[in-house]
């Protein structure tokens, strides 16, 4: 019987603890990372509501292929808007299939007791307490047990490469699906700050009335979207592709080729509006900031980064050196893993 007893207290049980999880709640796309696992999923922020089952049926990619195909009983629903949650159940239901397909299978390893998870996520520094108590409250609804809010704009500095509590001012410029963030960060927070909606998703409208009012057709979201990831350059290339939409005359399919200086001329105004952003956000920064500005230049992060030469386009508008972030996709939940490290630090920055 002792023998027993001293073999049981030689046995190991595991102990419950926490496992990070890093959120960027992106308006085009979601991302989540897991503590020593790095990013595990990327899927665009698209729900299909079955309205018939009153339950959500779609989601990610698979929701986001139907836009404009589905009947009527099947809505699609856009949870997040301009990077603050505009449907709060919907963005719950999103987060849970997201973390049941991507996040829970790494916890099968814990076979007795798993541990619980703490979710660390970045919010705009535009959102109001009431729109990150959401982003709080849908992660918790999620399944996480704890939940801390930074800023957006220190974590994708962070995720840049630059170390935000550091008194080397970076101004980076997040050129997103929903915002256009400028920001210039310094000694771990934000010195100016500008915020646009007039990114991505909107560069998609933009070609929608171009289309519209120049050649009488009616095109959808993801064309739309496609003709600006085929078409849009600045190398000085010509690119034309044919794209197929709905005549507005008879409502009949119709065909038109779109080129690259099609394409320019429809968002031209639209890029301009970026590059005063970024120069109104460095006549407002003080004084001693502007040399640092003009020694480190702009560093591009977010997918619009992945247009060919639009940081040598914004370099030559603004006369400052322009560089795009190696990661610049993955900026954010990058940021948010490297600023977890640092847990001492990290507490002297989160927003909630």
């Amino acid at each position: 019987m002792n023998k027993l007893w001293d073999r049981l207290r030689q046995v190991r049980l595991p102990v419950v603890h926490s496992l990070s999880l890093y959120v960027d709640l992106g308006t085009s796309n979601t991302r989540l990372a897991i503590q020593d696992r790095g990013v595990v999923l990327r899927e665009p922020t698209y729900l299909g509501y079955n309205t018939r089952a009153k339950d959500f049926v779609f989601f990610g990619k698979e929701a986001k292929v139907i836009v404009g195909k589905t009947p009527e009983f099947i809505k699609i629903v856009r949870p997040i808007n301009n990077g603050i949650i505009a449907d709060f159940d919907a963005q719950v239901a999103l987060l849970k299939k997201f973390l049941e397909i991507a996040v829970y299978p790494y916890l099968h390893q814990y076979r007795l007791l798993k541990p619980t998870l703490s979710a660390l996520a970045a919010t705009p520094l535009s959102a109001t307490e009431i729109e990150k108590k959401a982003v709080t409250e849908a992660l918790l609804k999620s399944g996480c047990s704890s939940v801390k809010i930074i800023e957006k704009p220190v974590a994708t500095a962070a995720g840049c490469g630059f170390d935000v509590f550091s008194h080397e001012p970076r101004l980076i410029a997040d050129l997103g699906g929903g915002l256009v963030e400028t920001s210039i960060i310094s000694g771990g927070g934000i010195v100016s700050y500008k915020a646009q909606k007039n990114a991505g998703e909107h560069m998609n409208k933009l070609i929608s009335n171009y289309a519209y009012l120049k050649n009488g057709i009616i095109l959808g979201e993801n064309t739309c979207e496609e003709i600006k990831i085929n078409l849009l350059n600045f190398t000085g290339e010509e690119k034309t592709i044919t794209v197929r939409g709905k005549s507005l005359e008879n409502g009949l399919p119709k065909s038109i080729k779109m080129k690259t200086a099609d394409l320019i001329e429809a968002l031209l105004p639209n890029l301009n509006q970026i590059i005063d952003s970024i120069k109104e956000l460095i006549e407002i920064a003080p004084p001693e900031i502007v040399d640092e500005v003009y020694k480190h230049g702009v560093t591009l992060a977010g997918n619009i980064a992945a247009v060919n030469k639009i940081d040598k386009h914004l370099a030559g508008e603004l006369k400052i050196p322009v560089k795009i972030a190696e990661n610049y996709g993955d900026a954010t939940i990058n940021g948010l893993m490297a600023l977890d490290k640092d847990k001492k630090r990290l507490y002297n920055i989160v927003a909630t």
